[in-house]
């Protein structure tokens, strides 16, 4: 309600409290006046109740759905949960229960029944206290909540009334009858019918029989008192009920109903589960900059019927649903095998977004395991470290210092100290080798003692500010050696973008994913671009040397068994990472086409993994499975290449031409040598 709006009402208020004082103190003139001051008061609350417009916007009430770029359905954004079902896809046995039990002069009248009105205030007054409200006025106290109230008042009667007449204008009795049957409420998230047939009777709403139409209708009178789940005994009565008003309204036989009446309450109660869509963590993302813009433009997103277009390809959204469930299920056995009896199940989480690093559409975004169980956003929410995944930005900087992947540092242990911090000791997996290493290997084997050297030799400041540039642009970095390791927490989007930049030659794409608003008849309400700039964060042949280096870690490093476990020969790059103790697992891999990212972990920190929580065991494999089914699918073109040559394996040797008759004596004479050792053993 606006201001202006609230003020009159609470001048109206006012006026009516000293006409009722009036009437006290005079109340034989107060007697004549009451008629006028009644219709006064009628006209004064007009402005009040929902306009003609709101109600032919309620009459094709239409929820948004948020689409992928193939006009797959990805989430709808909608009232409550309820099934919209025609009049004639209900069983007729629900409309005559409704129209016995709650309305039996349905069709004589415009929205208010005065005959039935007249003799609920005469029962009131004889102390049966009864209801007057007819199908129609209970329609409107149902889509009206906020504008009619629920409070026992004349006020709110009356605004009621007003409703009614103005939806009998609108809508005709089979509308009015359809509507009233979608949208009341049914406990347990049911909302309209078709939804509370599915909940109590599992099945749909016209296959419902008399006895299931009566025990759903019988719940309008008091869904809570009269629930069939809570309280049987009181739904049977109040069924019976029902069954009573329809033979007397001559819709059922009068002799089936004591018939009917002796047979037992049978449920098949489950509660319905609000469907989720292939991508929710995308719809809730979105939620808010949506409202906000709907806002603006006069639009309602649950009831307007919008079409909002995204970047989200429908087919790698699905493969990474199945990727992150499938993943995740092996490695929470693990975690479940190390669990504790007397402990509380700790449940591992992931997050996953592949984007386009032409452009920075995202392509598919998985947020958590399940939606319904875990809402926070492991995409854009998450704040851990990244581990290893960090290091790119370290090798980047020092090749935009004129550093060489051919360099090379000694593999010994190292001693990093800086002002007012203890030192700091970084060191590997395996004993040092105390041989020199190169800028290559030492990427492409994660090696930490290499990094911290480079890191030295860089300098925190210049690592920060390149991955600052690259995409981590909303989390705070700790300018201090050990960033070099990522010890500074990002989300899994900032890191999958900087990795973007990288595979885009240098050039950072923000993500996007809105690429247009239409309305219900597919009006183009508004198109939105990428920043058709992009920002340069390193030198295109920098970068270029970059994706060169990180080929080596699939080629031949930490990545590699997506090459021999998931069998991709297109031209990738990537980077594993993994924190202290395994706490997160993360695995980031770039094509020109495509960057896809991971992390692994549980939402508690001081949870860890074991040795499967290695980000080449944990993440890699979700990463590896989208990358092998968009290859194999050609969703990706797998002979696209970075514009940089691709290291090539040396030819194998030839081999010499072999002589059989030579093969033959050396057979013979290792059988000679092998009875020989058994004869001396």
């Amino acid at each position: 309600m606006t201001p202006g709006l609230q003020r009159a009402s609470t001048f109206i208020t006012e006026q009516f409290q000293r006409a009722t004082a009036a009437i006290r103190q005079y109340p034989l003139r107060a007697a004549l006046l009451l008629p006028a001051l009644l219709l006064l008061y009628v006209l004064l609350l007009i402005p009040f109740t929902p306009g003609i417009g709101d109600l032919r916007k309620a009459k094709s009430e239409t929820p948004t759905r948020l689409l992928a770029l193939d006009g797959t359905v990805l989430a709808e954004y909608k009232r409550i949960n309820r099934q919209w079902v025609a009049l004639d896809k209900m069983a007729p046995h629900v409309v005559n229960a409704l129209i016995a039990t709650e309305d039996r002069r349905f069709y004589q009248h415009h929205g208010i029944d005065f005959r039935r009105l007249a003799g609920a205030v005469l029962s009131t007054l004889g102390g049966d206290l009864q209801g007057g409200s007819t199908i129609t006025q209970q329609l409107a106290r149902n889509l009206y909540p906020e504008e009619i109230g629920r409070a026992a008042t004349l006020t709110r009667k009356i605004k009621e009334a007003i409703t009614a007449l103005k939806i009998e204008a609108v809508y005709s009795k089979r509308e009015i009858l359809e509507t009233y049957l979608n949208t009341v409420p049914f406990l347990y998230n049911a909302f309209g019918i078709e939804m509370a047939a599915r909940t109590y009777f599992d099945k749909s709403a016209d296959k419902l029989d008399v006895l299931q139409s009566a025990t759903l209708i019988g719940m309008l009178k008091g869904t809570s008192y009269y629930n069939p789940v809570q309280n049987p005994e009181r739904a049977v009565q109040r069924r019976n009920l029902v069954l009573a008003q329809m033979a007397k309204d001559g819709t059922l036989e009068p002799a089936r109903v004591e018939t009917l009446s002796k047979r037992p309450l049978k449920l098949d109660f489950e509660r319905q589960v609000v469907p989720l869509g292939p991508a929710p963590h995308v719809a809730q993302h979105l939620r808010s900059w949506l409202i906000a813009w709907a806002d603006r433009r006069d639009y309602d997103i649950q009831t307007d019927g919008l079409r909002v277009y995204t970047t989200v390809d429908a087919r790698l959204q699905k493969a990474a649903n199945q990727a992150v469930t499938r993943q995740l299920a092996q490695l929470q056995n693990l975690a479940d095998g190390r669990h504790k009896a007397g402990q509380e199940r700790a449940v591992l989480q992931a997050g996953f977004l592949a984007l386009d690093p032409r452009n920075g559409a995202v392509r598919a975004w998985v947020g958590s395991r399940d939606f319904a169980q875990e809402q926070f956003d492991h995409v854009s929410q998450a704040r851990r470290q990244p581990g290893s995944t960090f290091k790119p930005f370290v090798y980047g900087a020092a090749f935009m210092q004129g550093f060489r992947p051919t360099d090379t540092f000694m593999d010994q242990p190292v001693a990093i100290t800086s002002p007012g911090s203890p030192v700091w000791t970084p060191s590997d997996a395996t004993p040092p080798s105390y041989l020199p290493i190169s800028l290559r290997d030492g990427l492409a084997y994660s090696k930490n003692t290499i990094t911290a050297q480079l890191m030295q030799q860089v300098g925190p400041a210049r690592v920060g500010q390149l991955a600052q540039a690259m995409g981590v642009r909303q989390s705070k970095l700790d300018l201090v050696p050990s960033l070099a390791l990522g010890t500074s927490p990002v989300t899994l989007i900032e890191m999958v973008a900087a990795y973007g930049t990288i595979a885009n030659g240098g050039d950072y794409r923000q993500p996007f994913m809105l690429l247009r608003v239409e309305d219900r008849n597919g009006k183009l309400l508004e198109q939105f671009e990428p920043v058709t700039e992009p920002k340069p964060a390193m030198p295109r042949a920098r970068a270029l040397t970059l994706v060169n280096v990180m080929r080596g870690v699939i080629d031949e490093g930490t990545g590699a068994a997506i090459r021999s476990r998931y069998g991709i020969q297109a031209d990738v790059a990537g980077k594993t990472g993994t924190t202290q103790d395994n706490t997160d697992g993360w695995f980031i891999m770039m094509n020109p086409q495509l960057v896809a990212g991971a992390r692994v972990g549980f939402n508690d920190n001081s949870v860890t993994m074991g040795s499967w929580g290695q980000g080449a065991r944990s993440a890699l494999p979700m990463v590896g499975e989208v990358f092998q089914q968009a290859f194999r699918k050609r969703w990706l073109d797998p002979d696209v290449e970075f514009d940089i040559p691709r290291p090539r394996p040396p030819p194998p040797e030839p081999q010499q031409p072999t002589d059989p008759l030579k093969d033959i004596v050396n057979n013979v004479m290792d059988r000679i040598m092998q009875q020989l050792q058994q004869l001396q053993n």
